[in-house]
C-alpha cells in the first residue's frame, strides 16, 4: 500500500474541514465544555473519536451525537488502552521513545472503537499500520501546527481586534485538525484492513 501523501492529506484535511465546518466546530465546543466532567467526559471523548471517524468515511455528523448512550459501551475499553498506553508511554519515556510510541499509536482509540478490537489488539494494530510512515505523520501534524502558529502569530500583532482573529483561527484550527485526523485515519484504517487479511 501506498504512504500517506502529506500534502494531499492536508489539503483533503482542509477540504473536509470546510466543508464540515459547522458540525466540527460545535462537536469540538461541546467536547471542550464537557470534557472536564467526570463519567460524562469518557461518552463525550468516545463520541468526539466517533465524529472524527465519520467525517472521514464521508458521513454527516450530529454534534449531540457525542452524548449517546451507546458511548458508554466502550467504557472498560477505554480505560484499558488508557492504561496501557500510559504505561507503555512510562516505559517509552525512559528509553527516550515517547514521542515515536505516541504517534504509533495515534490511531489506537479510533480502531477501538470503529473496529470494535480489544485495547492491546487496537495498541498493535495502531503500531503496525503505522509501520514505516512515522515520520510522514509528524510532517503532517508539524506542518499544520506551524500553519497555524504562524497564521496566529501574525494576526495577534493587530492592535483592538488581534484577538478576534486569533479567536477565528482557534475555530478553524479545531475543525481543520479534526478532518486532518480523519482523512489520516482513513488512510491507516485502509492499511489496518490491508494488515488483517
Amino acid at each position: 500500500m501506498e504512504k500517506i501523501d502529506i500534502i494531499k492529506t492536508i489539503k483533503d484535511g482542509c477540504t473536509l474541514g470546510f466543508k464540515n465546518f459547522w458540525p466540527l466546530v460545535l462537536t469540538s465546543l461541546l467536547y471542550v465544555i464537557t470534557c472536564w466532567i467526570p463519567y460524562v467526559n469518557v461518552g463525550t471523548t468516545v463520541g468526539f473519536y466517533k465524529a472524527i471517524i465519520a467525517i472521514g468515511k464521508g458521513e454527516k455528523i450530529d454534534p449531540l451525537a457525542i452524548f449517546n448512550k451507546e458511548n458508554y459501551a466502550y467504557f472498560s475499553d477505554f480505560f484499558l488502552l488508557m492504561g496501557l498506553m500510559c504505561m507503555g508511554m512510562i516505559v517509552a519515556g525512559l528509553l527516550f521513545l515517547a514521542p515515536v510510541m505516541a504517534i504509533a499509536w495515534m490511531f489506537a482509540f479510533f480502531f477501538l472503537i470503529d473496529k470494535k478490537l480489544p485495547a492491546l489488539k487496537a495498541l498493535n494494530l495502531s503500531y503496525k499500520a503505522t509501520l514505516g510512515e512515522k515520520w510522514r505523520i509528524l510532517a503532517i501534524l508539524l506542518l499544520c501546527g506551524l500553519a497555524i502558529g504562524i497564521a496566529t502569530a501574525i494576526f495577534a500583532w493587530i492592535p483592538f481586534i488581534g484577538w478576534l482573529f486569533v479567536l477565528a483561527i482557534t475555530v478553524l484550527s479545531m475543525a481543520i485538525m479534526m478532518a486532518v485526523e480523519s482523512v489520516m485515519f482513513n488512510h491507516f484504517n485502509k492499511k489496518a484492513d490491508a494488515i488483517a487479511e
